[in-house]
């Protein structure tokens, strides 16, 4: 991937690692509260880190928050990440236009440790995450490493989807679709399981993902061969299916939240392979 070739963001910030120590009041940003927080638990976790990471769950407020330290970040790694966040601003900005909406960019924060959110304190354990409350992504690139070594998901386009899916909750955001996706599981609509809407919800992030990968590449070129395949082994590694029958030996289809590893490769594709939002709806019919 020739990812030099992508638009610079002004919208990676360096984490100073303030965020340890201290109370954090729910709500901040939009605002949230205990039942978002949890959607958010279930919504964020691209790679099923560990659960307690999202440390103010269920706790109290005014609990510390995880050791956290400045970010030491790459200065190639920060070029990298900004070219990709980047690309998705131009790409999700002309897609937002076209249809007569203003695209507003998220900030991507890059962390070390630990982090205060609006969503919530976190630990690097919880992984690359979204949280809608401020409107950021939040990522320690420490994870890349893991993404290769653990995942066996190995360069920069699979990082690139990494960036993409979690941007592609900021699109959710943005469409309104987290509130729509409160308000039905307020309603009793479940959550977990093969057909819950958290599945829903990851597998339209990946998808939407695929319609950026489409667009950068039509407008960049920057795409190599064997790209793809990267992208695709990285969503095929990180099936619920594929991760519980490596982590239990067996597979529990009514504790899935982001998909089959099948699921979220069709649904990559299905962006990928027209460019169009329209193809990415998830909520509908069969999944």
């Amino acid at each position: 991937m020739d990812w030099q070739k992508g638009e610079r963001s002004r919208n990676v910030e360096i984490d100073s690692g303030r965020g340890g120590g201290g109370g954090f009041g729910f709500g901040g940003g939009r605002g949230l509260g205990i039942g978002g927080l949890i959607v958010l638990a279930i919504l964020g976790w691209v790679f099923f880190k560990d659960p307690t990471a999202l440390l103010d769950q269920g706790g109290p407020v005014g609990q510390s928050a995880p050791a956290s330290q400045p970010a030491q970040v790459d200065p190639q790694q920060r070029d990298f990440v900004s070219a990709i966040l980047g690309s998705t601003e131009k790409t999700w900005g002309d897609i937002f236009a076209a249809n007569g909406r203003q695209y507003v960019d998220p900030k991507l924060d890059l962390f070390s440790g630990g982090v205060r959110t609006a969503c919530g304190l976190a630990s690097t354990a919880v992984g690359p995450f979204y949280c809608p409350g401020d409107q950021k992504v939040y990522l320690d690139l420490s994870f890349f490493q893991e993404l290769q070594d653990r995942f066996g998901a190995a360069g920069d386009f699979a990082r690139a989807y990494v960036i993409a899916h979690e941007v592609g909750h900021h699109v959710q955001e943005q469409l309104g679709i987290f509130d729509k996706v409160q308000q039905a599981r307020e309603q009793g609509a479940p959550m977990e399981g093969a057909n819950g809407l958290s599945v829903r919800q990851e597998l339209q992030a990946d998808c939407f993902a695929g319609v950026w990968a489409n667009r950068s590449e039509q407008r960049l070129h920057w795409l190599e061969a064997g790209d793809v395949e990267e992208a695709l082994n990285a969503a095929s590694r990180i099936g619920d299916d594929t991760l519980q029958r490596e982590s239990r030996g067996t597979v529990v289809p009514d504790s899935f939240t982001h998909g089959t590893s099948a699921q979220r490769v069709k649904w990559f594709k299905a962006g990928l392979e027209s460019g169009q939002v329209s193809s990415c709806n998830t909520f509908s019919g069969d999944i």
